[in-house]
């Protein structure tokens, strides 16, 4: 199956503690169905320093989000939608459902 949200996507957080704030698609994690967003879901992870290059103590970190909690951003419209795939000869192109704007 074709991925609904890719790596550099902007999307939008529809549930949970960052809901209604907006950023940018890091990593996928189409195995656990999780996404990393820039700057959101940020949880303190503490740390042993490893020398030389790391020092020690409490970082802050993005967590992976599940992908059923991300809503992509029309590129249209600047609003969340859901995505279509529509087959263009014979490559397959996602499509904003809101306003019909090609994401790809």
């Amino acid at each position: 199956m074709a991925a609904r949200i890719k790596k550099g996507d902007e999307v939008v957080i529809i549930s949970g503690k960052d809901k209604g704030k907006t950023g940018k698609v890091l990593e996928v994690h189409p195995a656990d169905e999780k996404v990393v967003v820039e700057g959101l879901n940020i949880v303190k992870r503490h740390t042993r320093p490893r020398p030389p290059a790391e020092p020690g103590g409490v970082i802050d970190k993005a967590a992976p989000i599940h992908w059923s909690n991300v809503a992509l951003i029309d590129p249209k419209e600047h609003l969340p939608t859901r995505v279509r795939f529509v087959t263009e000869g014979d490559k397959k192109v996602r499509v904003a459902a809101r306003s019909g704007a090609k994401i790809d």
